[in-house]
């Protein structure tokens, strides 16, 4: 069974209304942003985040199925 990440003073029901809240938000903000391309400099710049995010995906996955920690 999972153990139990949320800050004290919240439970569950409070979780999913803020997650639910935030998600309601992105869209928000997502349907304003209309401008249909990027620009180079916006471009590289997402593939170099995208690119690390994934990386980094990768090793905590790596880390939870191998038990491990991150380094300090």
């Amino acid at each position: 069974m999972a153990a139990n990440n949320l800050p004290a003073g919240i439970d569950k029901e409070q979780a999913f209304g803020m997650a639910e809240t935030e998600m309601e938000y992105r869209v928000e903000l997502f349907n304003r942003y209309k401008e249909s391309e990027l620009n180079m400099g916006e471009n590289t710049c997402i593939d170099r985040c995208v690119s690390k995010y994934w990386q980094v995906n990768s090793m905590i996955g790596q880390m939870l199925g191998a038990g491990g920690r991150p380094p300090m």
